[in-house]
């Protein structure tokens, strides 16, 4: 009878270990190809992201600068939500009739306000360059509006936009409101105020307090100091011009003394306003893969 071998426990270790070995590799091997396929779809993640928050900052973009052009009114409308790049190059402000641009903020300025009555009634002081020389008179806004339908060419478009500017009803608003701080202008126009009132003044100066404070919406204000003597009606005529003056005009101050002869002293501190042009500022945002801004 043949008795089976024996086998050595030393190589049964061995061959036990070599197992554990081939499995630990295994198992690293599984472990770094899972962590590299893992690292490799984050990535992709983070790049699919990163692309779609570009394209959806870019469409935001274009969508509100479309909107701008839009409402401005500087471009015909375009054939889509947004302006393609072809549109924008053949786009020319001056080529662009009012008509083609219902509701916009150009349609409302040159239709709606350049022909307002109310502010055509104020008192234009003669321009040559407001003179119609088939008339010999001012332009009247159908003259203007004809002139600006009739344009054959960007230059004569520019030309009639100019005399509706300077010469129709829109040359009440930066007289009532003017862009910066002209104390000349202000006090030419007190002083004007008081020679239509028959008023004679005693003395008109600014004050130490033209800088003032800002309002909000880049609105100051811009004082002036005035003193004069005269009757009841002339004061009351005085006022009550200042107070229908297309500028306005706020009476911060006032000192009334009745004298034995029934004139009235008047000495009164008044301020106007004057508003500081907006500007346009243009963003720049920037997007990472990590979400960071």
């Amino acid at each position: 009878m043949v008795m089976p071998k024996k086998e050595n426990p030393d190589s049964k270790r061995a061959q036990i270990s070599k197992a554990q070995q081939y499995m630990i590799f295994a198992v690293l091997g599984a472990s770094v190809f899972l962590g590299a396929a893992i690292a490799v779809v984050i990535n992709s993640i983070n790049k699919i992201s990163f692309s779609a928050s570009v394209i959806v900052a870019q469409d935001q973009s274009i969508t509100s600068f479309s909107d701008a052009i839009k409402n401005i009114g500087i471009c015909s409308k375009p054939s889509g939500q947004v302006y393609s790049d072809d549109e924008l190059k053949k786009c020319s402000p001056n080529n662009v009739n009012v008509s083609a641009v219902p509701n916009t903020l150009r349609s409302n300025i040159l239709n709606n306000i350049a022909s307002n009555e109310a502010l055509a009634s104020v008192p234009n002081e003669n321009d040559a360059g407001c003179i119609n020389p088939a008339t010999g008179k001012n332009y009247t806004y159908q003259e203007l509006e004809a002139a600006y339908s009739n344009a054959e060419n960007e230059e004569e478009v520019a030309a009639a936009v100019g005399l509706i500017k300077t010469c129709s009803s829109l040359r009440v608003i930066p007289d009532a409101l003017p862009a910066f701080k002209n104390e000349e202008a202000l006090l030419a126009s007190v002083d004007k105020i008081f020679n239509i009132s028959g008023a004679t003044l005693q003395s008109l100066s600014p004050t130490d307090e033209t800088d003032g404070a800002p309002f909000g919406n880049n609105l100051y204000t811009i004082s002036v100091h005035l003193a004069l003597e005269g009757g009841t009606d002339i004061v009351h005529r005085l006022l009550n011009n200042l107070e229908l003056s297309i500028r306005n005009f706020n009476v911060d101050r006032a000192t009334i003394d009745w004298s034995s002869n029934g004139s009235i002293d008047l000495k009164a501190t008044a301020s106007a306003y004057y508003m500081t042009p907006s500007t346009l500022v243009v963003t720049d945002k920037s997007i990472s893969a990590g979400g960071r801004k």
